[in-house]
């Protein structure tokens, strides 16, 4: 699938630390391990249909940031992330709005691109959507068959059965355990399943847990004729097999939004686990949701704020990203209509303050090491953006390299 155009970002002098990030999966702050110098990205993209909201921008500017850090340190990177072009939000919101799910799912990718280039975004190496990997998921979903760590419930309104992961037999068979990723007890994973797509209390499933790796095809919904049978893939066997795919097993950090702690994450990788033998990922990372209105964000609640009107309102791309990276990433908190006027008042002060004369300059290469300090302290965004407020409120002696240092390390331009 196409993707977006690669934004300018200048190449400073020295380099900065590798950043230390907080792993969900230990609940410890650590270096993931990067194998010879490469960082390998995978972050869960959109379901198009209704994009890009702010909550949708908060996520993947995290990564962005993540991936201008580890740049900043001499380490390449890799970054893959899907796009969830076939599901029941999907056909739903198709279907209430008499548009083809295709049509609507083209429309909104389009709309998602052209947000994510406006707003300075490194775009992924590998963008791709789970309806051009039907056959290689299928064909995962047959291997976890023979393997014996699949198995299938009858299924009376479809053309076959639905195919089931088998938790208790995956923990039996493989080295991954529940709970690998998300630090939850069982009585708080059976209610995210429930709200996060799952049917914990479905009959004939082996565990309530389990979840679904293929859809039988039903009537009026759209399907694909596979070594499984004809249907469509469940949810997170898609990322299993888009992730490996695109990154091989046991990548640098597979990221999203905290709300994909569980069940989507945990069983990406126990999906993932069970066909390669080797975990998913070195590290997982989560960002906070964000909230509007005294409500998260949420397709359901319709309390969204889109970037695309937002731009289309005048509003600069760099104040938006400012309004965001005023929050540090794992932070839940709520966007309020006016933070982007206080957004937009940081960034003139800061643009005014590069060009204020003064007797007594901040020296710009302290302040460019004190921002490489706080990105690598997390991506502590806040700190960052807080040493800047001093820094140019001041004014500074090498405006150039300040700006260079902002626009390369936070995406602002200045």
């Amino acid at each position: 699938m196409r993707t977006w155009t690669q934004p300018d970002l200048p190449q400073l002098s020295g380099t900065g630390s590798m950043p230390k990030l907080f792993n969900t999966a230990t609940q410890r702050m650590e270096h993931p391990a990067i194998p010879d110098g490469r960082a390998l990205l995978y972050v869960c993209g959109i379901t198009p249909y209704d994009a890009t909201h702010l909550g949708h921008a908060f996520t993947y500017l995290t990564f962005d940031i993540m991936q201008r850090a580890w740049r900043d340190a001499g380490i390449e990177t890799v970054y893959a992330q899907n796009i969830t072009d076939v599901d029941d939000p999907l056909l739903e919101r198709a279907n209430d709005t008499g548009v083809d799910w295709r049509v609507l799912a083209d429309e909104q990718i389009g709309l998602y691109r052209s947000d994510m280039h406006r707003l300075g975004m490194l775009p992924p190496e590998h963008f791709i959507a789970v309806t051009e990997q039907i056959d290689e998921i299928s064909s995962a979903v047959r291997q976890l068959q023979e393997r014996g760590l699949a198995y299938t419930v009858e299924t009376a309104d479809a053309e076959g059965d639905d195919i089931y992961f088998d938790t208790a037999a995956a923990e039996r068979e493989t080295q991954w355990r529940l709970g690998d990723v998300a630090p939850y007890d069982p009585e708080l994973m059976r209610k995210l399943s429930a709200e996060r797509g799952g049917d914990p209390d479905r009959p004939g499933k082996r565990g309530p847990l389990d979840p679904l790796l293929w859809r039988a095809a039903r009537d009026g919904e759209p399907s694909w004729e596979s070594p499984v049978g004809p249907g469509r893939p469940g949810w997170h066997i898609e990322c299993s097999v888009i992730a490996t795919g695109a990154l091989g097993g046991a990548f640098t950090v597979q990221g999203g939004g905290s709300d994909l702690i569980f069940p989507h994450h945990e069983y990406t990788a126990a999906h993932a686990t069970a066909l390669s033998g080797t975990p998913l990922a070195h590290a997982y990372c989560h960002v906070g949701l964000v909230a509007y209105q005294g409500h998260k964000m949420s397709k359901s609640r319709g309390n969204l704020v889109f970037v695309s009107k937002l731009l289309d309102g005048g509003a600069d791309p760099s104040a938006i990203r400012l309004g965001l990276l005023a929050h540090h990433y794992r932070s839940e908190w709520e966007w309020h209509d006016a933070d982007l006027a206080t957004a937009t008042r940081r960034l003139d002060a800061w643009r005014a303050g590069l060009v204020r004369p003064c007797e007594d300059p901040v020296v710009a290469a302290t302040v460019v090491q004190q921002l490489r300090a706080a990105l690598a302290n997390d991506l502590d965004t806040p700190v960052m953006l807080a040493t800047l407020d001093a820094a140019l409120d001041r004014g500074v002696d090498e405006p150039a390299l300040v700006a260079d240092a902002v626009l390369a390390l936070l995406g602002v331009r200045l």
